[in-house]
Order: structure tokens, then sequence, then C-alpha cells
């Protein structure tokens, strides 16, 4: 009987002593603590990634990391951007990039493979990060709003400010190869591309000191957009900037003023060139649409009669809205989102 059982168990047996360990492999790979992304503003973002591989007692013995302008480039391991060479660490968080300066809008691709105490790896899977507008001066166009109350607001010590809607419309002149947003939408915004919501955000931006510093979000919308006429919108709601408690506790409350945008659309063509749309007086606005009233305080107020189907796509006709006012910006530092 024990001969019997001992010939059934050795074909597992021979199966478990022939499986080979997995290969050495390089997974969650980040960049200052995330995965792919949109905006930073670290002039010398850190990389961060884990060894992964079923051998006993493996550790990391050394690492190289490159960073290229293209995924052309990185595919041919060609880091134009950087090329740190191999370096003999076990550090596999926070490396600081140490390549060429990281300009505005700079569009990064990197990889990263690594040596062990039992071999090396092959490269990662590649991963992508973009710098934000890093300076005021990268910010084109001008904020827009309606600094206003309506005749279905209130404006007291409780007071009731319906969101403010904008939109335009516009029709690429070549080629796509890539589009990004850079927007500032106080107090908080929803962005629409084509009818489709942009990102996943909810209460965005993060409220601040808005005299002090102001938060953007970048997003690529290449996928969004389409050839013909597109139509961008954008709800503004009130957040902390026009508070709802006007002069309530004004010496603990700060309000600072009617909601109001800024965005920059930066369309890169195939051929390199470069298109901007950004915010000005040919934006449409209208302040009379579904949502009357939102704030933190008391929630949102929705009017389903007031809704505007298809606002944001293109040909929507927009003939009763008003032309989006310049406004005073707010003041603050721009400074990713994050």
């Amino acid at each position: 009987m024990k001969r019997y059982v001992l010939l059934l168990l050795l074909p597992f047996f021979l199966f478990a002593f022939d499986q080979k360990p997995t290969a050495l492999r390089v997974s969650d790979l980040r960049i200052e603590g995330r995965v792919n992304p949109e905006g930073i503003d670290a002039r010398q973002p850190r990389f961060n990634w884990q060894l992964t591989g079923e051998q006993r007692n493996l550790h990391q013995t050394a690492y190289q990391i490159l960073v290229a302008s293209s995924e052309e480039k990185l595919a041919a391991n060609e880091g134009d951007l950087w090329n740190s060479g191999k370096v003999n660490a076990d550090q596999s968080i926070q490396n600081p990039y140490q390549g060429k300066t990281l300009k505005s809008r700079t569009e990064a691709f990197w990889k990263v493979k690594i040596w062990t105490n039992q071999g090396e790896s092959d490269w990662s899977t590649p991963q992508h990060f973009s710098v934000g507008q890093l300076y005021a001066v990268d910010w084109k166009g001008r904020w827009i709003g309606l600094d206003r109350a309506f005749p279905w607001d209130t404006e007291t010590q409780f007071s009731r400010l319906s969101a403010r809607y904008f939109r335009k419309e516009f029709t690429p002149k070549k080629e796509i190869k890539r589009a990004k947003v850079y927007i500032i939408g106080l107090g908080l915004y929803e962005l629409y591309l084509n009818g489709q919501k942009v990102g996943d955000q909810v209460l965005a931006p993060a409220p601040t000191d808005y005299t002090q510093g102001v938060k953007y979000n970048t997003f690529d919308v290449t996928a969004l957009l389409k050839s013909g006429k597109n139509a961008i919108g954008t709800i503004l709601g009130n957040g902390r900037y026009y508070t709802m408690r006007q002069a309530y506790k004004p010496y603990k409350i700060k309000t600072f003023g009617y909601p109001k945008l800024l965005l920059n659309l930066v369309l890169t063509y195939a051929d390199g060139s470069t298109e901007w749309i950004t915010t000005d007086d040919s934006w449409r606005a209208t302040a009379d649409g579904p949502i009357r009233t939102n704030n933190e305080y008391d929630g949102e107020e929705y009017d389903a009669t007031k809704e505007l189907p298809g606002w944001s796509t293109a040909g929507f006709n927009d003939q009763k809205w008003l032309k989006a006012e310049f406004v005073q910006e707010p003041g603050g530092a721009t400074k990713p989102d994050e």
C-alpha cells in the first residue's frame, strides 16, 4: 500500500522540484510617489520601484535609469534626458533625477533595470511623466468669469449662488500628436471635452488661501479629441472661493470673490508645431443652468428643468449665453494639485 502511495506522489515531487524561480522583475514604478503623473513641478523628481522574484535572500546591488524625450528613443535605449549608467547601490526609493534641466511641459519616458546578488533583470515596462507649467509666464490667456449675482441668486449672510457654465468650440488645424489641458477652476470645477468628463477628481482643486497660492490640474486629453469641430466646457462651483456665509465671522471665514477660470489647452501636432486654446472673451458663459446653488454647508440644489443637453459638445446653440468676462486674477502663485 505504501509503495502505491509513493508512486502516486512521485510525479508531484518531480513537478515541484522542476519549477524554476520566476525571472527577476522590476514592478510598481513610481515617480514622486505616483504612477505616470501629469504636470509635476519637481525639478529633480524621485524614482521608486520594487524588486520581484521568488528567490530567497534576494536583494538589489545596482540599478540603471534611462529617461528619454520620446517613446522611440527609450525603446532604442537612448536616454537623451538622462542615463544614470550603472549605479552600485541597493536603494530603490527616492532616487533623484540628475539629467538635463526639466522645462515646463516636458514629456519624459523612463525605465529601469536592476542587478541583484542573483543576476540582473530585464528593462522594466516603460513609464511616463510630464512637467507642468512651472512659472506664471508659462500661462497664456486671461482669467474669465461672471463677477455678479443673477436675479435667481441671493447675496445675504446665507447666500445662494448658481454654478457658472463656460464653453468654447475649436477646430484643430492639423493631425494631433498630443493634447494637454492645464486648468485652474476656482472655487471648484468639472471639466468636459466633447461631452466627456475629464479626470476622476471630485471637489478639485484643493482649497487654499487663494491670495497666497492656487492649485491647478493637468490632463492628457488626446484620446478625447476628434477631427473637425470640438467643444470644451467647464462648470464652476463656489467651493471655498465664494463662501456661502458672506459677512459671517469675516475674521474667521474668508471670501475671495466670484468663481473664475484660467485654462490652457495645448495641442501638439504631428509636425511638432503647437496651438494654444486659452480662456478669453470668445468663450460663452451662463449661470442659468441646473445647478441653482452649491456649497459645502447646504449641499447642491439641482433643477432638472434647467438642464442644458449637449452644452459641452460641438454644435450646441449658445446664442442666449453671455460673453465671458475678463476678471481679476486671485493673486496666489500656481502650484500642481497633487
